[in-house]
């Protein structure tokens, strides 16, 4: 694996033929969605896949011995999801209506961006979100909002942007654009998820028509779209970065299901025209070596540390960058810096109750309990929406060592290293009812 641009620069082929084969072998669903000026992208990795066409992908196992190269050091992938408009490009080209039609380019705002890293030593894949609002230095062009680095400058003036933000080195690199989403997610036969809350919202100049109810339900590809383009929450595109990760997880945990393996030939057929990489044959080969490897818990989910600036009024609103969390976040999980292998202690760890199941009592038994047992900073905040069988401990900033030490005082539930807490947290609890069992019990 490179890590120069210069490397990567001289690799790179848009739309290689005969390449979307061995794709298919390590990335099998690319989606990017977009929002009025945002999109997100979610790379979903398979870890089967036949030696031959011949040979039905379901009926592949590992006793087969399919050998395969190995990754043989850690390897960061960025990945760039753009929505690029008729109006972009060209003003006179937009109708009278004013409607601004999607472009097949992958040039424009980098409005999702993702930092992917395979660690074969762990066996462990992490997934840094990184909210297009960050503000950023950009070389060439001073301080600006982080999605304009592939606009003007492509992959590389966006890699070596993130290069500096974050202290590590990009390897290779993934764009898409917006307009294979819908389609492919369509072409893996949609995907489940739990809707929040009703989600309502029109757009005409995009023909962007939002109309979901709160519940769990199977979203085809124009649903799913509208589930992770809607940004009229209170927490406007952080808000669209947790509702990623949330349709990441369910895709992935979908996408290991032999049943949806026999898809792959149609997602790649509907996905080659709106990506571009450079990334090798073996390189793929080894990432799906990797990948087959990888255990649920090892599937971790980050956001880039920080905080809204201002109050909002102004004229230009940032998601600002915590240089000391990412210091921290960046040790755990992409190996820079030293880390301390000890749970934080309880009286300094901030703990967020989402509670899931409408029990006040047992939400007031949780809260006292923690106290009981030293964690002194605990709030509740707003109400997880879905109800929950097994109560989640949600590392907001990627501590999964603390979340452990807190899993293990409650007695219940899982750690998930993901960004779909409170903000205002060192951890989140999302209170299931195996907490409520428990009390119940005693």
């Amino acid at each position: 694996m490179a890590n120069s641009n210069q490397e990567q620069k001289s690799t790179v082929t848009k739309n290689p033929k005969g390449r979307w084969l061995w794709i298919g072998l390590s990335l099998t669903a690319v989606a990017t969605i977009s929002a009025t000026a945002g999109a997100i992208l979610t790379v979903s990795l398979w870890d089967t896949w036949p030696a031959t066409p011949v040979d039905p992908p379901d009926q592949i196992s590992a006793s087969e011995g399919i050998a395969l190269p190995k990754l043989t050091r850690p390897v960061n992938i960025l990945v760039l999801g753009t929505k690029v408009l008729t109006s972009d490009v060209d003003a006179s080209t937009n109708d009278e209506a004013g409607y601004h039609a999607l472009v097949n380019s992958v040039e424009g705002l980098a409005d999702t961006m993702l930092l992917l890293r395979f660690d074969p030593s762990q066996e462990k894949l992490t997934v840094l979100s990184i909210p297009r609002d960050t503000r950023a230095y950009i070389p060439g062009y001073g301080i600006q909002k982080i999605n304009v680095a592939n606009l003007y400058g492509g992959h590389e003036l966006a890699a070596q942007t993130i290069s500096q933000l974050l202290g590590v080195e990009v390897d290779r690199y993934v764009r898409v654009n917006v307009q294979g989403v819908e389609k492919t997610i369509d072409a893996l036969g949609g995907v489940t998820v739990y809707v929040p809350r009703d989600m309502k919202y029109i757009d005409e100049s995009q023909h962007l028509y939002i109309n979901l109810k709160k519940g769990k339900q199977h979203l085809d590809g124009n649903k799913a779209m509208q589930f992770l383009r809607f940004r009229y929450d209170r927490l406007g595109d952080i808000g669209r970065v947790q509702r990623q990760q949330i349709l990441m997880r369910a895709l992935v945990e979908q996408a290991l299901k032999p049943t949806t393996l026999v898809r792959i030939p149609k997602v790649l057929s509907t996905a080659q025209s709106h990506i571009e990489t450079n990334l090798g044959k073996e390189e793929l080969l080894a990432l799906a070596g990797m990948v087959a490897k990888i255990q649920r818990s090892n599937t971790q989910m980050l956001m880039l540390p920080g905080y809204f600036s201002g109050d909002g009024k102004e004229e230009v609103s940032y998601w600002l960058p915590n240089n000391r969390r990412i210091n921290l976040m960046m040790a755990q999980h992409f190996n820079m810096g030293e880390l301390s292998s000890e749970a934080l202690n309880p009286a300094y760890v901030r703990v967020a109750i989402q509670d899931s199941t409408g029990d006040s009592e047992a939400v007031t038994a949780m809260r006292r309990y923690l106290r009981e047992v030293g964690y002194s900073h605990v709030f509740l905040t707003h109400d997880w929406s879905e109800p929950l069988k097994e109560t989640r401990i949600v590392a907001q900033y990627g501590d999964d060592i603390t979340g452990a030490a807190l899993r293990a005082a409650l007695g219940v539930g899982e750690v998930r290293v993901e960004s779909t807490g409170s903000l205002g947290s060192d951890l989140t609890i999302q209170m299931g009812e195996d907490w409520r069992r428990q009390q119940f019990s005693e």
